[in-house]
């Protein structure tokens, strides 16, 4: 006996919607979702497995990144990374630096923390059951239900960017988004999601918002669901959802690149904060009302007790993060000493080495940092 899946009721839907559109989401889920996936998916490297490492190291990289740029990582990871146990031993160095370029380096930190726990306290095996997932480091609902899912099969809807994107419009949901919405969303894709294919379904969801329901000039025409979608009865696609009103913060800073028999001085940062335990050179934030060279002396008489001799422009550098803009200003520094320049010997301090501009390949840098180390290598 074939049970027929019953309409939706209006106690299902989130509150800025109503109940007019029951009889096309029945339609539409899920059977027409993914025979339009089907046909349309992309060929795309972590769609060829369910092993749960796989899956999990390609969710994290999608966060807040372009599947364009997240393939070459992807590869380049599994080849030094293969398996959790890989990860679990290497070095946090060798980490950071194949993370190098992606952003948001606290994701790799806790990769590399969540495939310890992994490996001394669950055998080594991913746990199954979401909330188990969801209390690994760096995992949260949406990574918790994209492995589950995709890797065991379990029914629980992924919400991420593209989702939330494709809902707020089939659904024309006014207003900021927020987490009570991501809820509602969950709660309205758990009665409608495959039993049969949930990892297809989410991979739908994510695809649909990817290639159709895009964040600018979507393309209503070729949607699945257009008979169905509420901000295209509107006219509110391209107004839905709400954009947010985060302006980012510019920053002006000034690092030198300071030089001793064919090396180049770098410090480490912190090993907790913005950009943690990655490599730079020394320098740091100009303040209101400074020069750069002013602030440029001060921060490394601050920082290392540093005399200028002499600062040459180098280069400058621009690099857009998330919350705020970096103007990054380098100079060629020397540094004075009795009798005359001299460079500063640091032995004993792991937190400030001369390395050659051979092997500054081997160490992690922030993005603005490491356009200043092509330009060192590439002009010597």
């Amino acid at each position: 006996m074939i049970r027929r899946r019953r309409a939706i009721r209006r106690s299902d839907l989130p509150a800025e919607s109503n109940g007019r559109c029951d009889e096309g989401w029945d339609a539409l889920f899920p059977g027409r979702l993914l025979r339009w996936y089907a046909a349309r998916k992309r060929d795309l490297p972590w769609r060829r497995t369910r092993d749960p490492y796989r899956v999990w190291v390609s969710e994290i990289m999608l966060q807040q990144t372009t599947v364009g740029a997240v393939i070459p990582y992807y590869n380049a990871w599994l080849r030094a990374f293969p398996d959790l146990q890989t990860l679990a031993r290497a070095p946090l160095q060798k980490v950071l630096k194949a993370w190098e370029g992606l952003g948001y380096y606290q994701r790799a930190r806790n990769m590399r923390r969540t495939a310890r726990i992994i490996r001394d306290r669950c055998g080594g095996r991913f746990p199954e059951d979401p909330a188990d997932l969801a209390a690994l480091p760096g995992f949260g609902p949406y990574t918790a239900a994209a492995v589950a899912s995709l890797a065991f099969h379990r029914p629980v809807p992924v919400v991420e960017a593209n989702v939330r994107r494709v809902m707020t419009r089939m659904l024309g949901l006014a207003g900021p988004p927020g987490a009570g919405r991501d809820a509602a969303i969950a709660r309205f894709l758990e009665k409608r999601i495959s039993r049969r294919s949930p990892g297809n379904f989410n991979q739908a969801m994510m695809e649909w918002g990817a290639l159709v329901c895009r964040p600018k000039n979507p393309l209503c025409l070729k949607c699945p669901g257009q008979n169905f979608c509420r901000a295209f009865a509107r006219g509110e696609q391209d107004v839905l959802p709400a954009p947010k009103t985060l302006r980012p913060k510019d920053i002006t800073a000034v690092v030198a690149v300071i030089r001793k028999n064919g090396r180049v001085l770098l410090q480490k940062r912190p090993e907790t904060g913005l950009l943690a335990g990655l490599w730079e050179f020394p320098g740091g934030k100009v303040e209101a009302g400074e020069t750069l060279r002013a602030a440029l002396r001060r921060e490394l008489r601050e920082e290392r007790g540093f005399a200028v001799e002499s600062a040459r422009p180098l280069m400058t550098v621009r690099h857009s993060y998330t919350r705020f803009r970096v103007t990054l200003h380098a100079f060629d520094v020397t540094i004075a000493g009795p009798g005359g320049p001299r460079p500063p010997d640091f032995r004993g301090d792991s937190s400030v080495r001369w390395v050659s501009l051979g092997a500054l390949d081997r160490y992690p840098f922030p993005s603005g940092s490491l356009k200043i180390v092509r330009h060192l290598q590439s002009r010597g």
